[in-house]
């Protein structure tokens, strides 16, 4: 144990001997540890804050809007538009490739009044199933019903952002609301999705569908019973593709042209997306590694020439040292602790203040589509042990050669 203090005092006392070298490799270490950690930290972070905004429209979530087809041949010159109505969602919701789907009527040019306020925002008017396709967790009360479809209830769910700008500290349960001068009663509110300045999403007021269709159907000539897209879900996650290609094909038969037709269709397809992401992620994930790991090269290259000058200039110390009587085992030891302490303070600093950083992100305002990010235990624990790794070769292999030097030749070395 003695042996083992005395090993540990005479480290400190050549770091402390060259103060600047060692503070310098120290501190690039650090650097390239905290660069790493930090860098493969906000690549993780854009990647799981766009998943979650994905994720925020529900489970596999997938529509198809009105569209354009050319008129004449495939040319773009002249196209009519194309408004999905209430047979297209049957016939797509009688896919087998179709789990679930939902007609949906859009409007957001109604004004929205209540006693205590006032405001615009998205409304929607759709059938009971939409709350299982979209994302629309009810904070209080409950979600329109059959009931309310079948029988044309003038009721609504609202949105976070509605409750604050309609009903500030007020009740809202069971208080009257009108759009655009027709009486409705609030039924239930959806819980805040996302966050940061993500008012698209809470700013949104659910009716019946029937009861969108009566009041307030869509606008333009002959679009009285047009509905503004079909939400739907495939039956599985792995067949979404085969789903939209049957959805396209069901669209293109009800509305006379070609399924082949390019540009044809507006759809959307959050499982799509979301791949499309995660090959981004992977990029930036690539390129951000690849800049931390040539940030933490830099610094094992710094261990590196610190310990072959460290061994370089004692040589004429180990010689004297196995004068004394010194084995060659004790000499290497010293090195190994130089170099293996050297890389774990640094790299442990690195850690320390990588950890630091990340917490500070989190005063921040919070940023939509990006989520805070968090120092993975796999990245730093191979940060540390490559620069470990490095530290201690670079100071046994030329320590080596030293000690089994004999003392006289090692004492007549400049």
């Amino acid at each position: 144990m003695r042996r083992f203090a005395d090993s540990f005092g005479q480290v400190f006392h050549a770091m402390w001997t060259h103060k600047l070298r060692s503070f310098l490799t120290m501190f690039g270490i650090a650097w390239g540890v905290g660069s790493l950690l930090l860098l493969i930290g906000l690549g993780e972070g854009f990647r799981a804050g766009t998943q979650k905004n994905l994720a925020d429209f529900g489970d596999d979530y997938m529509q198809i809007y009105n569209g354009r087809v050319p008129a004449i041949g495939r040319s773009q010159l002249s196209s009519r538009q194309y408004y999905l109505n209430y047979q297209d969602f049957l016939d797509i919701r009688n896919l087998p490739q179709v789990r679930n789907a939902t007609p949906v009527i859009y409007r957001g040019d109604l004004r929205l009044v209540s006693d205590y306020g006032s405001s615009n925002g998205y409304v929607d008017g759709s059938e009971p199933q939409f709350y299982d396709i979209r994302r629309q967790p009810v904070d209080q009360g409950r979600w329109i019903n059959w009931d309310d479809e079948r029988q044309r209830h003038n009721v609504c769910v609202i949105g976070n952002e509605f409750v604050r700008l309609l009903f500030p500290g007020r009740p809202v349960i069971g208080s009257r609301l009108l759009i655009n001068g027709v009486p409705f009663e609030v039924i239930g509110t959806i819980q805040k999705i996302g966050h940061g300045n993500n008012n698209d999403q809470n700013m949104r007021l659910v009716m019946p569908y029937s009861v969108m269709l009566t009041y307030f159907p869509m606008q333009g000539d002959g679009n009285a019973m047009a509905i503004k897209y079909v939400a739907y879900q495939p039956v599985t996650r792995e067949q979404h593709e085969q789903a939209k290609q049957a959805v396209r094909a069901i669209i293109a038969r009800n509305h006379n042209f070609d399924p082949e037709t390019p540009d044809a269709f507006d759809d959307w397809d959050t499982i799509e997306s979301a791949k499309m992401v995660g090959k981004i992620s992977d990029a930036m994930d690539t390129f951000l590694g690849a800049v931390g790991l040539v940030t933490l090269a830099l610094g094992a290259m710094g261990v590196v020439n610190i310990m072959l000058v460290s061994v370089t200039e004692r040589t004429r110390e180990i010689g004297l040292r196995k004068a004394l009587g010194a084995t060659r085992n004790s000499i290497l030891f010293q090195f190994f602790l130089e170099g293996l302490m050297l890389t774990a303070v640094s790299g442990g600093f690195g850690v320390a203040v990588a950890y630091g950083v990340t917490k500070l992100f989190g005063l921040a305002p919070p940023i939509d589509g990006f989520e805070l990010p968090h120092i993975y235990p796999a990245s730093a624990a191979l940060a540390m042990i490559s620069l470990g790794m490095a530290g201690i070769i670079a100071g046994l292999y030329p320590a080596r050669r030293a000690a089994m030097l004999t003392p006289v030749e090692a004492l007549r070395q400049e």
